[in-house]
């Protein structure tokens, strides 16, 4: 479960990529301040284009994670999307990397997940008002391509540049978009190794590890709606 990204696009980069692409945004009249973010964390906010129910996108920053659905629960940060319908509701979440975990015991390994050849992209997710006022967001997620499988058995829906104007416009066929990329679409780096039993961390100030291939390391396990 993905329960950490990051952010380092510039608002100006928003506006030329959604142009390139002849999306229709509309962007707040001033530029807002937007400070890079190596983490963001559940029930913090983040960059969103939203569609809303007039038809049009707009781009705001939404709080991470609906309402837990039972008192006391955790907020609903992902969502799984294998076998449901999304007629409303859609958003993408720009990222510039998200992060997986491994191991049992913290600190975890730390393993970051970039675009190959691109320096941002876009989540595939849903938003909806909350009870107590404002609105907030979820991640969509599916079965791990053969990039992240080594690591998780499930995935955030990365959707490619070409496919974001069909989900938010309603115009693709869902099960083809919310799939997971072909192989080699992200790039994959060991940021963080796992706690040594003396309770020592070893660290490096360059990347510990980078798959390939062969065979998985551990995996750390989590529930998905």
């Amino acid at each position: 479960m993905c329960n950490d990204f990051g952010n380092h696009v510039p608002y100006s980069d928003y506006i030329a990529a959604f142009s390139q692409k002849r999306i229709p945004v509309r962007w707040p009249k001033a530029a807002p301040n937007l400070e890079p973010r190596e983490d963001i964390w559940p029930t913090d906010k983040a960059p969103v284009i939203q569609r809303l129910g007039d038809g049009t996108n707009e781009f705001t920053e939404l709080r991470w994670g609906f309402p837990p659905a039972r008192p006391k629960g955790a907020p609903v940060i992902n969502f799984r999307s294998e076998g449901r319908r999304f007629p409303a509701g859609r958003c993408l979440i720009p990222a510039s990397h998200f992060f997986e975990f491994t191991g049992t015991k913290s600190p975890k390994t730390k393993w970051k997940f970039t675009k190959a050849g691109e320096d941002w992209f876009c989540f595939a997710g849903l938003w909806r008002p909350m009870p107590q006022g404002g609105e907030a967001f979820t991640l969509l997620t599916t079965a791990p391509g053969p990039d992240v499988a080594p690591i998780h058995d499930r995935q955030m829906v990365v959707l490619e540049r070409s496919d974001w104007s069909a989900w938010l416009e309603l115009t693709g066929n869902e099960a083809e978009l919310l799939r997971a990329l072909s192989a080699g679409s992200l790039n994959i780096e060991q940021v963080r190794q796992a706690s040594r039993a003396d309770g020592q961390q070893k660290a490096s100030p360059q990347p510990l590890f980078a798959i390939v291939s062969g065979d998985p390391p551990s995996r750390c396990h989590a529930m998905f709606i």
